[in-house]
């Protein structure tokens, strides 16, 4: 009865089982059943995009791979004809040398002595090359300082025009200045000429240019050397502008009593008896007067200081 029992308490459990497992298996189908549509179609997109790009890159690789056939087939016919080339080359130096040869043997020269001919060639060719890349240079350098002198020359036409321009007024205020001078009456045989009255009018009559001047200080009874000739003064009179004076010239002795202030006063010396002239135009004090001395300008002139 137990093993009855227990045989049946076997069938029973694996009756269960089976149950259990059909129920399973339809529990699950049921789920993929009720799976979204969605999913399905995502992935036949993804599958879509996919064959796309292998298309894609199928079509670019057939395409490089036609430019290689190409670059290499033109890579070949370089080969080619670099071969050809170079046999070409070959042949020209073997005739080349066959000609060298004959022309040598014409000559009677040797393979040595037309190498040697050859690089003399070759040395003169250096050497005109090398000359006429100096004369270039040189020729270029040239240009330069020709055009850095006619530079030059322009800024000193320029400048020579201001200096003609700046002459000019110069001379028309010489002119202007001249003109304003006092011509006086000489105590000689009745001989006139401008004096100037005071140091700006000398220097008017310096600029002039046709005589030499010598300005002076005199002190009464002090003999002074003026020019190549000597002064004394003697006597002053500041109220009436009056003066005498003594000159000391070629050994001689020239007193000039009671003369007035810018009166010319005239005398010769030198060899040639030139006319000299004294012009007084100041009494400072009545020990003390100023003027100046003029003289020819082809007369003696007094030795430098020290001499």
């Amino acid at each position: 009865m137990d093993v009855q029992r227990s045989k049946r308490g076997g069938q029973n459990r694996a009756k269960g089982k089976k149950a259990f497992a059909e129920e399973k298996q339809l529990t699950m189908s049921d789920q993929l059943e009720n799976v979204p549509r969605n999913y399905s179609g995502a992935l036949l997109g993804a599958i879509g995009v996919a064959l796309a790009c292998g298309v894609i890159s199928l079509f670019w690789a057939w395409n490089l791979s036609g430019k290689m056939a190409s670059q290499q087939q033109e890579l070949s016919e370089t080969k080619q004809r670099n071969v050809q080339l170079a046999a070409d080359l070959r042949e020209t130096d073997a005739r080349l040398r066959v000609t060298t040869e004959e022309l040598g043997k014409s000559l009677g020269l040797t393979q040595k002595q037309m190498d040697t001919r050859a690089e003399q060639l070759l040395a003169r060719e250096r050497v005109q090359e090398a000359t006429a890349k100096r004369l270039e240079t040189a020729q270029k350098e040239t240009a330069q300082q020709v055009t850095a002198v006619a530079t030059d020359v322009s800024t000193v036409k320029t400048d020579v025009g201001g200096v003609k321009t700046d002459l000019g007024k110069t001379q028309n205020d010489l002119a202007g200045a001249l003109a304003k001078l006092t011509s006086m009456q000489g105590d000689l045989s009745g001989h006139a000429s401008l004096i100037a009255r005071n140091h700006d009018e000398l220097e008017v009559l310096k600029h002039k240019g046709d005589r030499n001047y010598y300005e002076f200080t005199l002190d009464k009874n002090h003999r002074k050397p003026v020019g190549t000739v000597s002064l004394e003064l003697k006597k002053t009179d500041a109220k009436k502008s009056r003066f005498t004076l003594n000159v000391y010239a070629d050994d001689k002795k020239y007193e000039k009593k009671d003369r007035n202030v810018n009166e010319p006063l005239q005398f010769y010396s030198g060899n040639e008896r030139g006319l000299y002239e004294i012009v007084v135009n100041s009494i400072n004090n009545k020990n003390q007067v100023s003027g100046y001395l003029s003289t020819p300008k082809g007369a003696p002139v007094p030795p430098p200081l020290g001499q």
